[in-house]
């Protein structure tokens, strides 16, 4: 079996669809497979119009595999994996066009395409409703866990820790790109209401946040951050176990996530882990993490706060996180996919 892979992509900087894609294209046969992109990094819109334009041409009646989310509306010999419809669920958190382009495509890929790979049961249901479309056309196959997100040695956290010199070795962590449906602006305010409460050398460590400025507009409500807020911007992705690992607890209250890797990172890293209670994320944490109302401030502050403070709830937790993140593995995520791009290109 040969079959060609869009992976136009791969051209952006490294964030969750990359990742995805590269872990699961080196666990398969690199001589059955052969990868599709624009010669050179184009705009969205750009993007967009290659995919449904150019891409077709390209493929020779090859089975062709779109990985994120979008493919060409024309290709029915096609498997797409949609990640997650927060564009259809959630259109006011995006840009208008490209919502509305979203809800154009999404509903009408997924009829035309033979098989559907969502990330978790929840992203499942959701096509199910909006594309009206066979259960059994629609398999859901988790992410997996890059096997370098284990508990680190102190010596390598402090290294991490004075590499971006942080203003303490005891924080809570948060992990997201700037957007709505990732609630940092709840967070903020859910730290603003306990931080006076807690050890003065505990902090809110933010990654993602590339500046106050863009922090206030993304949440215009905030005139200035709380106390003992540290923003870190984008940092070096191979820091990031260590400092998953020196973490007292990880915060991501997200209201949206077509499944939620960062909770499962930080628990394979053993850090105490609080998400918000809404899309995928029970699904993925099940009992291994505090789930609170994302929507509810004081939830989210009354979750913060016991993990800060309660060693004992820590310690279950961080035994019950490495043991569920232990579940998800790449090789199986790899093994699976390639099994329904086996099915399709027989169909």
């Amino acid at each position: 079996m040969t079959f060609v892979v869009n992976v136009r992509i791969l051209s952006y900087r490294t964030s969750g669809l990359q990742r995805y894609l590269l872990e699961l294209l080196q666990r398969m046969p690199i001589d059955d497979i052969r990868q599709i992109a624009p010669r050179n990094t184009l705009g969205v819109t750009k993007a967009h119009i290659w995919e449904q334009a150019v891409l077709p041409l390209s493929v020779h009646g090859k089975l062709l595999w779109s990985p994120s989310n979008s493919g060409p509306i024309t290709k029915t010999g096609q498997v797409v994996t949609i990640h997650d419809v927060v564009r259809l669920d959630h259109p006011e958190f995006f840009n208008s066009r490209n919502a509305a382009w979203y809800r154009f495509l999404t509903p009408r890929l997924a009829r035309r395409v033979k098989r559907v790979i969502a990330d978790s049961e929840f992203t499942k249901s959701r096509l199910l409703e909006l594309a009206g479309i066979p259960d059994d056309k629609v398999i859901v196959i988790h992410l997996g866990v890059d096997a370098r997100f284990v508990p680190q040695e102190g010596e390598r956290v402090m290294h991490t820790i004075q590499k971006l010199k942080l203003p303490t070795n005891r924080y809570v962590l948060s992990l997201g790109a700037l957007g709505p449906h990732k609630n940092l602006g709840r967070l903020l305010r859910a730290w603003q209401i306990i931080y006076s409460s807690l050890p003065e050398d505990v902090w809110l460590i933010v990654v993602g946040a590339k500046g106050k400025n863009l922090v206030f507009q993304e949440v215009p409500e905030l005139t200035t951050l709380p106390p003992r807020v540290f923003l870190t911007g984008h940092i070096p992705d191979e820091l990031l176990p260590s400092l998953y690992s020196g973490a007292m607890a990880f915060a991501y209250p997200s209201v949206y996530e077509g499944f939620g890797l960062p909770p499962l990172e930080a628990m394979a890293s053993g850090t105490p882990t609080l998400v918000g209670n809404r899309a995928s994320l029970p699904e993925v944490v099940g009992d291994a993490a505090v789930q609170v109302d994302p929507f509810d401030i004081e939830a989210i502050a009354d979750g913060l706060h016991r993990l800060i403070e309660d060693a004992s709830l820590r310690a279950v937790l961080r035994e019950k996180g490495l043991d569920r993140a232990g579940q998800f593995n790449w090789d199986k995520t790899a093994e699976q996919t390639w099994r329904v791009l086996a099915e399709a290109a027989e169909d």
